[in-house]
Protein backbone atom coordinates (compact mmCIF):
# COMPACT_ATOMS: atom_id res chain seq x y z
CA UNK A 1 0.00 0.00 0.00
CA UNK A 2 2.50 2.40 0.74
CA UNK A 3 5.01 2.04 -2.33
CA UNK A 4 1.29 1.66 -4.29
CA UNK A 5 0.82 5.34 -3.09
CA UNK A 6 4.08 6.75 -3.70
CA UNK A 7 3.98 5.12 -7.19
CA UNK A 8 0.68 7.11 -8.17
CA UNK A 9 2.16 10.04 -6.72
CA UNK A 10 5.76 10.16 -8.36
CA UNK A 11 2.76 9.95 -11.84
CA UNK A 12 1.25 12.69 -10.47
CA UNK A 13 4.07 14.95 -9.89
CA UNK A 14 5.50 14.11 -13.03
CA UNK A 15 2.74 15.30 -15.06
CA UNK A 16 2.63 18.99 -12.37
CA UNK A 17 4.70 21.67 -14.99
CA UNK A 18 5.49 23.53 -12.04
CA UNK A 19 7.41 20.36 -10.37
CA UNK A 20 10.79 19.11 -11.14
CA UNK A 21 11.06 15.94 -10.24
CA UNK A 22 13.34 13.34 -12.13
CA UNK A 23 12.62 11.18 -15.04
CA UNK A 24 13.70 7.50 -15.32
CA UNK A 25 17.13 6.95 -15.02
CA UNK A 26 18.01 10.39 -13.67
CA UNK A 27 18.44 11.20 -9.65
CA UNK A 28 18.51 14.36 -7.27
CA UNK A 29 22.56 14.36 -5.94
CA UNK A 30 24.02 17.27 -3.66
CA UNK A 31 26.65 18.74 -5.87
CA UNK A 32 28.83 20.88 -4.01
CA UNK A 33 31.48 22.70 -6.98
CA UNK A 34 31.34 22.59 -10.67
CA UNK A 35 34.75 21.91 -13.41
CA UNK A 36 34.89 24.69 -16.27
CA UNK A 37 36.91 22.83 -19.08
CA UNK A 38 37.33 23.90 -22.44
CA UNK A 39 37.15 21.97 -25.72
CA UNK A 40 41.08 20.55 -25.09
CA UNK A 41 39.96 19.25 -21.65
CA UNK A 42 42.01 22.10 -19.60
CA UNK A 43 40.30 23.83 -16.61
CA UNK A 44 39.41 27.34 -17.49
CA UNK A 45 39.64 28.69 -14.13
CA UNK A 46 38.74 28.19 -10.23
CA UNK A 47 36.64 25.71 -9.38
CA UNK A 48 32.46 26.62 -9.49
CA UNK A 49 31.23 27.20 -6.18
CA UNK A 50 27.87 25.89 -6.73
CA UNK A 51 26.85 26.06 -2.24
CA UNK A 52 24.14 28.06 -0.99
CA UNK A 53 24.10 30.09 1.91
CA UNK A 54 21.40 29.37 4.06
CA UNK A 55 21.19 30.01 7.77
CA UNK A 56 25.37 30.94 7.82
CA UNK A 57 25.91 27.68 6.28
CA UNK A 58 26.64 26.64 2.51
CA UNK A 59 24.66 24.02 1.91
CA UNK A 60 25.11 21.72 -1.90
CA UNK A 61 22.72 22.46 -4.71
CA UNK A 62 20.09 19.76 -5.35
CA UNK A 63 20.46 19.18 -8.73
CA UNK A 64 19.70 16.36 -11.28
CA UNK A 65 21.43 13.92 -12.50
CA UNK A 66 22.17 10.53 -14.13
CA UNK A 67 21.02 7.71 -11.18
CA UNK A 68 23.31 5.88 -9.18
CA UNK A 69 23.38 2.59 -11.29
CA UNK A 70 25.67 0.35 -8.15
CA UNK A 71 25.69 0.34 -4.76
CA UNK A 72 28.91 0.95 -3.23
CA UNK A 73 30.12 -1.25 -0.40
CA UNK A 74 33.49 -2.28 1.18
CA UNK A 75 36.04 -2.39 -1.33
CA UNK A 76 33.58 -2.59 -5.08
CA UNK A 77 34.14 0.61 -6.96
CA UNK A 78 31.21 1.46 -8.85
CA UNK A 79 31.76 5.17 -10.48
CA UNK A 80 28.74 7.66 -11.25
CA UNK A 81 28.40 9.21 -15.23
CA UNK A 82 29.13 12.66 -15.52
CA UNK A 83 29.27 13.11 -11.46
CA UNK A 84 30.75 11.87 -8.70
CA UNK A 85 33.16 12.36 -5.73
CA UNK A 86 36.36 14.01 -5.77
CA UNK A 87 38.20 10.35 -5.59
CA UNK A 88 36.58 8.56 -8.51
CA UNK A 89 36.41 12.63 -10.49
CA UNK A 90 40.06 13.74 -9.50
CA UNK A 91 42.01 10.75 -7.88
CA UNK A 92 42.09 12.21 -4.84
CA UNK A 93 40.06 13.28 -1.66
CA UNK A 94 42.44 13.33 1.45
CA UNK A 95 41.02 10.27 3.40
CA UNK A 96 41.14 7.18 1.22
CA UNK A 97 44.42 5.51 0.21
CA UNK A 98 46.53 6.53 -2.52
CA UNK A 99 46.44 3.38 -4.58
CA UNK A 100 42.46 3.56 -4.20
CA UNK A 101 41.40 6.54 -4.95
CA UNK A 102 43.80 6.22 -8.58
CA UNK A 103 41.97 3.21 -8.84
CA UNK A 104 39.00 4.99 -8.21
CA UNK A 105 39.88 7.55 -11.14
CA UNK A 106 41.11 5.18 -13.31
CA UNK A 107 37.81 3.14 -13.56
CA UNK A 108 35.41 6.68 -13.38
CA UNK A 109 37.76 7.39 -16.42
CA UNK A 110 37.16 3.65 -18.26
CA UNK A 111 33.55 3.81 -17.84
CA UNK A 112 32.96 7.01 -19.42
CA UNK A 113 35.65 5.83 -22.37
CA UNK A 114 33.18 2.98 -22.71
CA UNK A 115 30.09 4.96 -23.14
CA UNK A 116 31.35 7.97 -24.77
CA UNK A 117 34.55 6.99 -27.08
CA UNK A 118 32.83 7.30 -30.16
CA UNK A 119 30.19 10.22 -29.17
CA UNK A 120 30.05 13.24 -31.59
CA UNK A 121 29.29 15.53 -28.62
CA UNK A 122 31.80 18.23 -27.87
CA UNK A 123 31.31 18.52 -24.14
CA UNK A 124 31.98 14.27 -24.39
CA UNK A 125 34.90 14.89 -26.18
CA UNK A 126 36.07 17.56 -23.42
CA UNK A 127 35.53 15.49 -20.81
CA UNK A 128 37.50 12.88 -22.63
CA UNK A 129 40.47 14.96 -23.00
CA UNK A 130 40.21 16.32 -19.09
CA UNK A 131 39.91 12.42 -18.16
CA UNK A 132 42.93 11.66 -20.49
CA UNK A 133 45.41 14.45 -19.54
CA UNK A 134 44.59 14.77 -15.61
CA UNK A 135 47.10 14.17 -13.11
CA UNK A 136 45.62 13.02 -9.20
CA UNK A 137 48.57 14.89 -7.61
CA UNK A 138 47.46 18.15 -8.47
CA UNK A 139 44.16 18.14 -6.91
CA UNK A 140 45.63 19.47 -3.29
CA UNK A 141 46.59 22.69 -5.65
CA UNK A 142 43.53 23.24 -6.68
CA UNK A 143 41.33 26.35 -5.22
CA UNK A 144 38.77 25.25 -2.52
CA UNK A 145 40.68 22.43 -2.37
CA UNK A 146 39.87 21.88 1.65
CA UNK A 147 36.35 22.92 1.16
CA UNK A 148 36.15 20.59 -2.00
CA UNK A 149 37.94 16.99 -1.00
CA UNK A 150 35.59 14.47 -0.98
CA UNK A 151 32.58 16.32 -2.31
CA UNK A 152 30.43 15.62 -5.52
CA UNK A 153 31.56 17.76 -8.53
CA UNK A 154 29.73 17.80 -12.25
CA UNK A 155 31.48 19.44 -15.38
CA UNK A 156 30.41 22.69 -17.17
CA UNK A 157 32.28 23.79 -20.90
CA UNK A 158 33.76 26.67 -21.61
CA UNK A 159 31.20 28.65 -24.24
CA UNK A 160 28.17 26.35 -22.96
CA UNK A 161 27.34 27.88 -19.98
CA UNK A 162 23.66 27.80 -19.53
CA UNK A 163 23.98 24.18 -18.82
CA UNK A 164 26.24 21.36 -17.24
CA UNK A 165 27.74 18.97 -19.37
CA UNK A 166 25.77 16.12 -18.29
CA UNK A 167 22.30 18.09 -19.45
CA UNK A 168 22.95 17.76 -23.30
CA UNK A 169 20.90 16.39 -25.53
CA UNK A 170 23.85 13.48 -26.86
CA UNK A 171 24.99 13.00 -23.47
CA UNK A 172 21.38 12.18 -21.73
CA UNK A 173 20.64 9.91 -25.06
CA UNK A 174 23.25 7.82 -24.35
CA UNK A 175 23.17 7.73 -21.15
CA UNK A 176 19.43 6.38 -21.71
CA UNK A 177 20.79 3.55 -23.62
CA UNK A 178 22.72 2.23 -20.92
CA UNK A 179 20.47 2.40 -18.23
CA UNK A 180 17.97 0.13 -20.54
CA UNK A 181 20.48 -2.56 -21.47
CA UNK A 182 21.44 -2.87 -18.12
CA UNK A 183 17.88 -3.22 -17.05
CA UNK A 184 16.97 -6.39 -15.19
CA UNK A 185 16.74 -9.43 -17.16
CA UNK A 186 14.79 -11.13 -14.17
CA UNK A 187 10.82 -10.97 -15.08
CA UNK A 188 8.52 -11.81 -12.07
CA UNK A 189 4.78 -10.72 -11.23
CA UNK A 190 5.59 -6.43 -9.55
CA UNK A 191 3.65 -6.90 -6.34
CA UNK A 192 2.68 -3.31 -6.59
CA UNK A 193 0.92 -3.34 -10.09
CA UNK A 194 0.36 -7.16 -10.40
CA UNK A 195 1.64 -7.53 -13.97
CA UNK A 196 4.86 -9.51 -15.30
CA UNK A 197 7.92 -6.87 -15.61
CA UNK A 198 11.23 -6.57 -14.71
CA UNK A 199 12.16 -6.91 -10.99
CA UNK A 200 14.68 -4.68 -9.50
CA UNK A 201 17.61 -6.42 -7.77
CA UNK A 202 18.59 -3.78 -5.96
CA UNK A 203 16.19 -0.21 -4.85
CA UNK A 204 18.22 2.99 -4.57
CA UNK A 205 18.60 4.43 -1.17
CA UNK A 206 16.19 6.88 0.35
CA UNK A 207 18.35 10.38 1.63
CA UNK A 208 17.15 12.78 4.25
CA UNK A 209 15.91 10.50 7.13
CA UNK A 210 17.22 11.97 10.54
CA UNK A 211 20.07 9.85 11.58
CA UNK A 212 20.10 7.65 9.10
CA UNK A 213 23.22 6.79 6.92
CA UNK A 214 24.10 9.92 5.60
CA UNK A 215 24.58 8.21 2.30
CA UNK A 216 20.70 6.79 2.86
CA UNK A 217 19.22 3.27 3.41
CA UNK A 218 16.39 1.44 2.49
CA UNK A 219 12.50 -0.08 2.94
CA UNK A 220 13.11 -2.89 1.07
CA UNK A 221 16.74 -4.95 1.13
CA UNK A 222 18.03 -8.05 2.03
CA UNK A 223 21.73 -8.54 2.52
CA UNK A 224 22.38 -11.77 3.86
CA UNK A 225 22.04 -15.14 3.44
CA UNK A 226 18.89 -15.97 5.86
CA UNK A 227 17.25 -13.45 3.99
CA UNK A 228 17.35 -15.77 0.76
CA UNK A 229 14.00 -17.65 0.31
CA UNK A 230 13.12 -20.37 -2.44
CA UNK A 231 17.30 -19.20 -3.45
CA UNK A 232 15.68 -15.62 -4.60
CA UNK A 233 18.57 -13.14 -3.31
CA UNK A 234 18.57 -9.61 -2.57
CA UNK A 235 15.24 -7.68 -3.80
CA UNK A 236 13.93 -10.30 -6.11
CA UNK A 237 12.43 -12.00 -2.50
CA UNK A 238 9.91 -8.96 -2.67
CA UNK A 239 9.34 -8.61 -6.41
CA UNK A 240 8.76 -4.77 -6.76
CA UNK A 241 8.93 -3.92 -10.88
CA UNK A 242 12.24 -1.33 -11.94
CA UNK A 243 9.66 1.17 -13.02
CA UNK A 244 7.79 1.23 -9.38
CA UNK A 245 11.01 1.23 -7.26
CA UNK A 246 12.49 4.30 -9.60
CA UNK A 247 9.09 5.60 -9.16
CA UNK A 248 8.23 5.28 -4.92
CA UNK A 249 12.29 5.80 -4.31
CA UNK A 250 11.91 9.19 -6.62
CA UNK A 251 8.67 10.51 -4.74
CA UNK A 252 9.91 9.80 -1.28
CA UNK A 253 12.91 11.34 -1.99
CA UNK A 254 11.69 14.08 -3.68
CA UNK A 255 9.04 14.37 -0.01
CA UNK A 256 12.47 13.83 2.22
CA UNK A 257 14.36 16.61 0.75
CA UNK A 258 15.51 19.49 2.46
CA UNK A 259 13.42 22.46 1.57
CA UNK A 260 10.56 19.93 1.64
CA UNK A 261 7.19 22.07 2.83
CA UNK A 262 5.51 18.19 3.59
CA UNK A 263 8.49 16.97 6.08
CA UNK A 264 8.36 17.58 9.92
CA UNK A 265 10.40 15.81 12.49
CA UNK A 266 8.20 13.93 15.19
CA UNK A 267 10.60 12.43 17.58
CA UNK A 268 12.94 10.00 15.62
CA UNK A 269 10.60 9.62 12.83
CA UNK A 270 10.94 12.13 9.46
CA UNK A 271 7.92 12.54 8.52
CA UNK A 272 5.97 13.20 5.12
CA UNK A 273 2.94 14.02 3.77
CA UNK A 274 0.83 13.78 0.44
CA UNK A 275 -2.55 14.30 -1.02
CA UNK A 276 -4.43 12.25 -3.10
CA UNK A 277 -4.68 15.15 -5.94
CA UNK A 278 -3.23 18.55 -5.39
CA UNK A 279 -4.41 20.16 -2.61
CA UNK A 280 -3.01 22.63 -0.29
CA UNK A 281 -3.58 21.22 2.88
CA UNK A 282 -0.28 19.32 1.81
CA UNK A 283 1.72 22.34 1.83
CA UNK A 284 0.38 23.67 5.13
CA UNK A 285 0.00 20.45 6.97
CA UNK A 286 3.92 21.09 8.05
CA UNK A 287 3.08 24.13 9.90
CA UNK A 288 -0.09 22.48 11.30
CA UNK A 289 2.37 19.82 13.11
CA UNK A 290 5.28 21.92 13.32
CA UNK A 291 4.39 25.47 13.64
CA UNK A 292 6.43 28.12 12.02
CA UNK A 293 6.09 31.99 13.62
CA UNK A 294 8.01 33.37 10.23
CA UNK A 295 5.74 31.48 7.80
CA UNK A 296 4.03 33.58 5.13
CA UNK A 297 1.33 30.63 5.09
CA UNK A 298 0.62 31.21 8.94
CA UNK A 299 -2.79 33.44 8.50
CA UNK A 300 -3.86 30.81 5.71
CA UNK A 301 -3.10 27.98 9.15
CA UNK A 302 -4.85 29.72 11.42
CA UNK A 303 -7.89 29.95 9.48
CA UNK A 304 -7.82 26.75 8.71
CA UNK A 305 -7.43 25.48 12.41
CA UNK A 306 -9.29 27.31 13.47
CA UNK A 307 -12.88 26.12 11.24
CA UNK A 308 -11.43 22.61 12.21
CA UNK A 309 -11.37 23.48 15.91
CA UNK A 310 -14.66 25.16 16.10
CA UNK A 311 -16.08 22.78 13.66
CA UNK A 312 -16.56 24.74 11.16
CA UNK A 313 -17.11 24.75 7.45
CA UNK A 314 -13.70 23.99 5.95
CA UNK A 315 -12.16 27.58 3.54
CA UNK A 316 -13.03 26.82 0.32
CA UNK A 317 -9.04 27.19 -0.57
CA UNK A 318 -8.71 23.71 0.88
CA UNK A 319 -11.13 22.22 -2.00
CA UNK A 320 -12.06 18.58 -2.29
CA UNK A 321 -12.45 17.35 1.18
CA UNK A 322 -12.65 13.62 0.10
CA UNK A 323 -10.04 13.26 -1.38
CA UNK A 324 -6.83 10.88 -0.05
CA UNK A 325 -4.61 11.81 2.69
CA UNK A 326 -1.51 9.91 3.31
CA UNK A 327 1.18 10.16 6.31
CA UNK A 328 4.17 8.41 6.69
CA UNK A 329 6.55 8.48 9.22
CA UNK A 330 10.22 6.69 8.83
CA UNK A 331 12.92 6.57 11.32
CA UNK A 332 16.41 5.25 11.00
CA UNK A 333 16.75 1.55 11.78
CA UNK A 334 20.69 0.58 10.76
CA UNK A 335 21.13 0.51 7.13
CA UNK A 336 17.49 0.16 6.74
CA UNK A 337 14.48 2.17 7.73
CA UNK A 338 11.56 1.54 9.68
CA UNK A 339 8.06 2.67 9.35
CA UNK A 340 7.21 4.08 12.52
CA UNK A 341 3.65 4.62 11.31
CA UNK A 342 1.50 4.88 7.91
CA UNK A 343 -1.62 6.14 8.10
CA UNK A 344 -4.45 6.99 5.22
CA UNK A 345 -7.64 9.03 5.64
CA UNK A 346 -9.25 11.67 3.68
CA UNK A 347 -9.00 15.69 3.70
CA UNK A 348 -11.77 15.95 6.16
CA UNK A 349 -12.07 13.25 8.21
CA UNK A 350 -7.95 14.56 9.07
CA UNK A 351 -9.52 17.75 9.53
CA UNK A 352 -11.87 16.60 11.74
CA UNK A 353 -9.52 14.35 14.15
CA UNK A 354 -7.05 17.67 14.45
CA UNK A 355 -9.94 19.64 15.32
CA UNK A 356 -11.12 17.12 18.08
CA UNK A 357 -7.43 17.24 19.24
CA UNK A 358 -6.72 20.82 19.11
CA UNK A 359 -10.09 20.93 21.01
CA UNK A 360 -9.25 18.33 24.16
CA UNK A 361 -5.95 20.22 23.88
CA UNK A 362 -7.98 23.39 24.66
CA UNK A 363 -7.49 24.94 28.68
CA UNK A 364 -6.81 28.53 29.34
CA UNK A 365 -3.47 30.27 28.48
CA UNK A 366 -1.31 31.34 31.24
CA UNK A 367 0.60 34.06 28.65
CA UNK A 368 -0.60 35.89 25.79
CA UNK A 369 2.97 34.02 24.14
CA UNK A 370 1.88 29.97 24.66
CA UNK A 371 0.25 28.39 21.21
CA UNK A 372 -2.56 28.28 20.69
CA UNK A 373 -2.52 25.91 18.40
CA UNK A 374 0.78 23.69 19.78
CA UNK A 375 2.63 21.50 17.80
CA UNK A 376 3.28 17.88 18.22
CA UNK A 377 6.82 18.28 18.50
CA UNK A 378 6.16 21.32 21.45
CA UNK A 379 4.22 19.08 23.33
CA UNK A 380 6.42 16.05 22.79
CA UNK A 381 9.42 18.12 24.25
CA UNK A 382 7.65 18.53 27.55
CA UNK A 383 7.95 14.96 27.91
CA UNK A 384 11.98 15.07 27.92
CA UNK A 385 14.50 15.56 30.72
CA UNK A 386 15.84 18.89 29.88
CA UNK A 387 13.20 19.38 27.18
CA UNK A 388 15.79 17.62 24.92
CA UNK A 389 14.21 16.33 21.49
CA UNK A 390 17.08 13.57 21.69
CA UNK A 391 15.64 12.61 24.67
CA UNK A 392 11.79 12.00 23.54
CA UNK A 393 10.67 8.28 23.57
CA UNK A 394 10.63 7.36 19.91
CA UNK A 395 7.62 4.97 21.11
CA UNK A 396 5.72 7.93 22.37
CA UNK A 397 6.22 9.98 19.84
CA UNK A 398 4.76 7.33 17.31
CA UNK A 399 1.63 6.47 19.48
CA UNK A 400 0.90 10.23 19.78
CA UNK A 401 0.95 10.92 16.45
CA UNK A 402 -1.32 7.80 15.77
CA UNK A 403 -3.86 9.26 18.59
CA UNK A 404 -3.65 12.56 17.11
CA UNK A 405 -4.58 11.03 13.42
CA UNK A 406 -7.18 7.96 14.50
CA UNK A 407 -8.54 9.90 17.77
CA UNK A 408 -8.03 6.79 19.43
CA UNK A 409 -7.21 7.70 22.98
CA UNK A 410 -3.96 9.68 23.75
CA UNK A 411 -1.06 6.77 25.19
CA UNK A 412 -1.65 6.07 29.02
CA UNK A 413 2.66 6.74 28.83
CA UNK A 414 2.01 10.25 27.67
CA UNK A 415 0.37 10.84 31.68
CA UNK A 416 2.86 8.87 32.62
CA UNK A 417 5.69 10.92 31.55
CA UNK A 418 3.76 14.59 31.87
CA UNK A 419 3.36 13.68 35.69
CA UNK A 420 6.78 12.24 35.88
CA UNK A 421 8.20 15.99 34.63
CA UNK A 422 6.04 17.57 36.78
CA UNK A 423 7.23 15.47 39.75
CA UNK A 424 10.85 16.48 38.58
CA UNK A 425 11.34 19.89 38.28
CA UNK A 426 7.71 21.22 39.94
CA UNK A 427 7.13 23.17 36.53
CA UNK A 428 3.14 23.04 35.67
CA UNK A 429 2.82 24.66 32.41
CA UNK A 430 0.64 25.36 29.64
CA UNK A 431 1.41 22.90 27.60
CA UNK A 432 2.16 20.24 30.28
CA UNK A 433 -1.28 20.90 31.31
CA UNK A 434 -3.09 20.74 28.28
CA UNK A 435 -2.18 17.14 27.53
CA UNK A 436 -3.39 16.21 30.85
CA UNK A 437 -6.48 17.64 30.09
CA UNK A 438 -6.25 16.25 26.38
CA UNK A 439 -5.30 12.58 28.27
CA UNK A 440 -8.32 12.84 30.61
CA UNK A 441 -11.15 14.58 28.42
CA UNK A 442 -10.67 11.73 25.76
CA UNK A 443 -10.51 8.98 27.69
CA UNK A 444 -13.77 9.70 29.77
CA UNK A 445 -15.16 10.20 25.99
CA UNK A 446 -14.27 7.37 24.50
CA UNK A 447 -15.02 5.23 27.72
CA UNK A 448 -18.40 6.83 28.27
CA UNK A 449 -17.47 8.26 31.69
CA UNK A 450 -19.80 11.21 32.94
CA UNK A 451 -17.01 13.35 34.24
CA UNK A 452 -15.93 17.07 32.65
CA UNK A 453 -12.64 19.18 32.69
CA UNK A 454 -13.29 22.76 32.04
CA UNK A 455 -10.50 24.67 30.34
CA UNK A 456 -11.11 27.38 33.36
CA UNK A 457 -11.37 27.39 37.23
CA UNK A 458 -14.35 25.37 38.13
CA UNK A 459 -15.02 26.52 41.39
CA UNK A 460 -18.60 24.00 41.44
CA UNK A 461 -16.43 20.75 40.54
CA UNK A 462 -16.70 18.49 43.72
CA UNK A 463 -13.69 16.04 42.49
CA UNK A 464 -11.50 15.75 45.77
CA UNK A 465 -8.37 15.41 43.22
CA UNK A 466 -9.30 18.98 41.37
CA UNK A 467 -9.91 20.84 44.51
CA UNK A 468 -7.07 19.62 46.18
CA UNK A 469 -4.85 20.83 43.53
CA UNK A 470 -6.62 24.12 43.83
CA UNK A 471 -5.83 24.09 47.80
CA UNK A 472 -2.20 23.73 47.05
CA UNK A 473 -2.48 26.95 45.04
CA UNK A 474 -4.21 28.52 47.52
CA UNK A 475 -1.76 28.06 50.13
CA UNK A 476 1.22 28.55 47.81
CA UNK A 477 -0.32 31.88 47.54
CA UNK A 478 -0.11 32.52 51.39
CA UNK A 479 3.53 31.51 51.71
CA UNK A 480 4.20 34.13 48.98
CA UNK A 481 2.21 36.83 50.13
CA UNK A 482 3.40 35.91 53.98
CA UNK A 483 6.77 35.84 52.93
CA UNK A 484 7.38 38.25 49.39
CA UNK A 485 10.40 36.84 47.26
CA UNK A 486 11.26 33.81 49.12
CA UNK A 487 13.67 31.29 46.93
CA UNK A 488 11.75 28.15 47.61
CA UNK A 489 8.06 27.95 48.01
CA UNK A 490 6.12 24.70 49.34
CA UNK A 491 5.67 23.75 45.64
CA UNK A 492 9.40 23.05 45.50
CA UNK A 493 9.49 21.16 48.54
CA UNK A 494 5.93 19.32 48.77
CA UNK A 495 4.51 19.34 45.24
CA UNK A 496 5.24 15.68 44.71
CA UNK A 497 4.17 14.42 47.70
CA UNK A 498 0.80 16.35 47.74
CA UNK A 499 -0.08 15.22 44.63
CA UNK A 500 0.31 11.32 45.20
CA UNK A 501 -0.07 11.25 49.16
CA UNK A 502 -1.93 14.05 50.09
CA UNK A 503 -3.17 12.15 53.52
CA UNK A 504 0.67 13.04 54.60
CA UNK A 505 1.07 15.91 53.63
CA UNK A 506 -1.71 18.18 53.92
CA UNK A 507 -2.51 18.25 57.09
CA UNK A 508 0.94 19.93 57.91
CA UNK A 509 0.49 22.30 55.06
CA UNK A 510 -2.60 23.12 56.30
CA UNK A 511 -0.83 23.97 60.33
CA UNK A 512 1.61 25.82 58.43
CA UNK A 513 -0.72 27.69 56.60
CA UNK A 514 -2.07 29.16 59.75
CA UNK A 515 1.55 31.23 60.34
CA UNK A 516 1.27 32.66 56.96
CA UNK A 517 -2.07 34.10 56.96
CA UNK A 518 -1.48 35.67 60.18
CA UNK A 519 1.54 37.37 58.75
CA UNK A 520 -0.44 38.51 55.23
CA UNK A 521 -2.26 41.85 54.26
CA UNK A 522 -4.68 39.67 53.24
CA UNK A 523 -4.66 36.13 54.99
CA UNK A 524 -8.11 36.48 55.88
CA UNK A 525 -9.26 35.95 51.78
CA UNK A 526 -6.83 32.60 51.98
CA UNK A 527 -8.14 31.77 54.70
CA UNK A 528 -12.06 31.62 53.63
CA UNK A 529 -11.03 30.28 50.39
CA UNK A 530 -9.41 27.60 52.55
CA UNK A 531 -12.54 27.13 53.97
CA UNK A 532 -14.22 27.32 50.54
CA UNK A 533 -12.98 24.59 49.16
CA UNK A 534 -12.48 22.12 51.90
CA UNK A 535 -16.27 22.10 52.20
CA UNK A 536 -16.40 18.77 50.40
CA UNK A 537 -13.51 16.77 51.48
CA UNK A 538 -14.69 14.58 53.87
CA UNK A 539 -10.81 12.90 54.67
CA UNK A 540 -7.23 13.15 52.70
CA UNK A 541 -6.87 10.38 50.56
CA UNK A 542 -4.04 8.41 51.58
CA UNK A 543 -2.63 8.01 47.56
CA UNK A 544 -4.16 9.48 44.21
CA UNK A 545 -4.25 7.53 40.86
CA UNK A 546 -2.42 9.22 38.01
CA UNK A 547 -5.28 10.09 36.60
CA UNK A 548 -6.50 12.20 39.60
CA UNK A 549 -2.49 13.48 40.00
CA UNK A 550 -3.38 15.15 35.99
CA UNK A 551 -6.62 16.38 38.12
CA UNK A 552 -4.69 17.70 40.71
CA UNK A 553 -2.44 19.43 38.26
CA UNK A 554 -5.21 21.29 36.55
CA UNK A 555 -6.59 22.54 39.37
CA UNK A 556 -3.59 23.83 40.83
CA UNK A 557 -2.60 25.53 37.05
CA UNK A 558 -7.04 26.88 37.00
CA UNK A 559 -6.81 28.07 40.51
CA UNK A 560 -3.23 29.78 40.37
CA UNK A 561 -4.11 31.35 36.99
CA UNK A 562 -7.44 32.77 38.20
CA UNK A 563 -5.28 34.40 41.06
CA UNK A 564 -3.00 35.74 37.83
CA UNK A 565 -5.75 36.98 36.10
CA UNK A 566 -7.97 38.84 38.93
CA UNK A 567 -4.08 40.39 40.03
CA UNK A 568 -3.79 41.88 36.38
CA UNK A 569 -7.67 43.11 36.16
CA UNK A 570 -7.07 45.13 39.58
CA UNK A 571 -3.89 46.88 38.10
CA UNK A 572 -5.82 47.67 35.67
CA UNK A 573 -8.62 49.03 37.27
CA UNK A 574 -6.08 51.14 39.13
CA UNK A 575 -5.06 52.48 36.52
Amino acid sequence: MILQSLDKYYNRLKDDTEVTIPLPGFGRQKIYFALLIDQEGKLVQDPLDLRESQNKKMLPKAMIVPQEMEERSGTKLAPHFMWDNTMYVLGNDNKEKPRRALHAFEEFKKFHYKLGDNLDDDGMIALLRFLGSWKPENAPHLPYWDEMAGMNLVFKLDGDLQRYIHERPKIQDVWLKYYREISSNKIATCLVSGKPSPIARIHPAIKNVKDAQPKGAAIVSFNKDSFVSYGKEQSFNAPVSEGITFNYTTALNHLLRSDSRQKIQIGDASTVFWTERESPVEGFMGLILNPQDDSGDIKEVRDYLSAVRDGKKLPEEVGDTGMKFYILGLSPNASRLSVRFWHVSTVKDISAKIGQHFRDLSIIKNYDRDPEFPGIWQLLRETAVLRKTENISPVLSGSIMRSVLTGVAYPQSLMTAIIGRIRADQEINYLRVAMIKACLVRKYRINQISKEVTMALDKESTNVAYRLGRLFAVLEKAQRDAIPGANTTIKDRYYGSASATPSIVFPQLLRLSQHHIQKADYGYVADKMIEEIMQDIQEFPAHLSLDDQGLFAIGYYHQRKDFYTKSDKKEDNNE
